[in-house]
């Protein structure tokens, strides 16, 4: 597995056509977590918030973006036009982004989070 010190290496590792599609991601998980830490993790882009929040990755056809299960389960009406696995979601890359699911999926783990740092 290649290593990448931060986010931005990550990015501009990736092929040209797909590093627009990783800012927006990483954009929308900036705003919408502004506390979170950017990190490397298990070799793709991720940010944590008192615990994993989201990771996210480009592959040949796909952008990865995994949610943990919570996420996943909890959105699982939005994502029927996805292929999904237990943690993960496949967005496409000939389909533009779904950004509103992606900030609303971000906000819901964000509070899971910070309610398990409450208990």
């Amino acid at each position: 597995m290649k290593t990448y010190k931060d986010i931005d290496e990550y990015i501009l590792a990736q092929d040209e056509s797909v590093r627009p599609r990783l800012q927006k991601i990483r954009s929308l998980i900036q705003q919408t977590a502004p506390d979170a830490i950017e990190k490397i993790s298990y070799g793709m882009p991720a940010f944590h918030l008192h615990g994993n929040l989201v990771y996210f990755a480009a592959w040949k056809n796909h952008i990865g973006f995994y949610a943990l299960p919570s996420g996943n389960a909890t959105f699982q009406k939005q994502l029927e036009k996805y292929h999904t696995a237990k943690g993960s979601i496949q967005f496409p890359l000939s389909e533009p982004l779904p950004e509103k699911l992606i900030v609303d999926i971000v906000k819901f783990r964000v509070k899971e989070n910070l309610a398990k740092v409450k208990s």
